[in-house]
């Protein structure tokens, strides 16, 4: 039987993660996570096959670093990402940072027991939809895009920024100092050749880099 951790802030999507696993007999729902810092102690504390893990939480510095730091913790822990964010780049970033599956929320009910099993197995699982973005990325151009240069760190600064929330809010979102959010943007601007929040907001709906129900 695979055992199966669940991390998500959210109870109503816990439950209902905890519902379709436990439909099969080939499940067991070892433990459960609200947050980062609960996260991190559940994985150190519990042994488990599989960590599905939401991308955003609570007291996570991003979910980016808290797969890395998971995966070094513990290597031999698969993790699956859940997560509404359906953006093909923060995609790359969790495979990158050692996720082993990227599965979006709204493609959970058909998929989660299939993308459980083949990461669980040893394999790689990406959701159908992210599938196809990725093969349409093969079509575009070969050099990099201005944001696909910014760190994991920043690229959720940017985002963040793009999507209209001040320094404060931001700092206190991912943990860090408005000091160190007010530098973030400095180095984002530079690296992406822009001058002000305004182009970073035409450059992120140009690129469909928010979620259908974000709202700038």
């Amino acid at each position: 039987m695979t055992r199966v951790l669940l991390a998500d802030d959210h109870t109503l999507v816990r439950e209902g993660l905890r519902y379709i696993l436990q439909s099969t007999s080939a499940f067991e729902v070892a433990g459960e996570a609200h947050d980062g810092p609960s996260t991190i102690a559940l994985v150190r504390g519990t042994p488990a096959d599989v960590l599905v893990m939401d991308l955003t939480m609570p007291g996570a510095r991003t979910g980016i670093e808290l797969v890395t730091q998971i995966k070094e913790e513990i290597p031999t822990l698969r993790i699956l990402v859940l997560t509404m964010h359906a953006e093909q780049q923060y995609a790359v970033r969790a495979f990158k940072a050692g996720a082993s599956g990227y599965l979006t929320k709204e493609s959970a009910t058909n998929e989660l027991v299939a993308a459980v099993t083949k990461v669980a197995s040893g394999g790689a699982y990406v959701s159908v939809s992210m599938a196809e973005r990725f093969a349409q990325s093969l079509n575009g151009p070969v050099d990099a895009l201005p944001h696909q240069r910014l760190s994991d760190r920043e690229f959720e600064v940017f985002r963040c920024l793009a999507a209209g929330q001040s320094i404060g809010e931001i700092a206190s979102r991912i943990c860090i100092s408005t000091k160190t959010v007010s530098t973030y943007k400095t180095r984002i601007l530079e690296k992406m050749g822009m001058h002000n929040e305004a182009t970073l907001v035409r450059y992120a709906v140009e690129h469909k880099l928010f979620d259908d129900d974000e709202t700038l």
